[in-house]
C-alpha cells in the first residue's frame, strides 16, 4: 500500500489535485478534467501501469454528461486503476489515448459507436458491430429500444403450423 501511496503522490506533485477513492485492497479510483486526461494516463503507464483492460462509457443523463472510464492494471503490483473522465452529453469529445496505448483505437471506436462519443485524434471511428445503424446510440439512455424496433421491424404473426416429433401429442 505504501508504493500506491508513493505512487500517487507522485502523480499528485505532477498533475494536481483529483478525485481518489480506494474501492478494494487492490482497486482505486481516480477522476480528473478532461484537459488533464493525456498527462494523467502517460503517468500512470510510466508508473507500471501497462495494460489498458478496458474503455467504456457510462450515461448519466440527469446530469447531462457521459462518464468514459479507463480501466488500467500494473502486472507488477496487481493493482487495478479506473480512471474516470466526463464530457457533455451535447458534444461529447475526448482526446483519443492511441499515442499512450494503441489499442485504445478499437476500445475508443465502441464507445463511439455505442454512445455517440467522438475521440478527437482516432482516425478510425467507423462501427465495429452495428452495421447501417441509422438511429441515435444504442446505450444512450434516452434511446428507444421499443421504437427503434416497430420502426425498423415488421410486427411478424408467428404461429405453429406443425407439430413437433417427439411431443406429448405424438402418441
Amino acid at each position: 500500500m505504501n508504493s500506491t501511496n508513493d505512487m500517487l503522490d507522485g502523480i499528485m506533485s505532477v498533475i494536481g489535485q483529483f478525485d481518489f477513492s480506494q474501492v478494494k485492497e487492490r482497486l482505486f479510483s481516480l477522476t480528473i478534467e478532461k484537459s488533464r486526461l493525456i498527462s494523467l494516463l502517460e503517468l500512470l503507464r510510466q508508473s507500471g501501469f501497462s495494460h489498458l483492460s478496458l474503455i467504456t462509457g457510462i450515461d448519466r443523463i440527469a446530469e447531462e454528461k457521459f462518464e468514459v472510464a479507463y480501466t488500467l492494471f500494473s502486472w507488477q503490483s496487481g493493482v487495478t486503476v479506473m480512471t474516470s473522465v466526463f464530457t457533455d452529453r451535447i458534444d461529447p469529445v475526448l482526446p483519443t489515448i492511441m499515442e499512450v496505448w494503441p489499442v485504445a483505437r478499437f476500445y475508443e471506436r465502441d464507445v463511439h459507436e455505442f454512445f455517440g462519443i467522438v475521440f478527437d485524434g482516432n482516425p478510425d471511428l467507423r462501427p465495429l458491430i452495428l452495421e447501417n445503424w441509422d438511429g441515435i446510440p444504442p446505450m444512450r439512455k434516452d434511446f428507444d429500444s421499443l421504437k427503434y424496433s416497430k420502426e425498423h421491424f415488421p410486427d411478424r404473426e408467428y404461429r405453429a403450423d406443425f407439430l413437433a416429433e417427439g411431443s406429448d401429442g405424438d402418441e
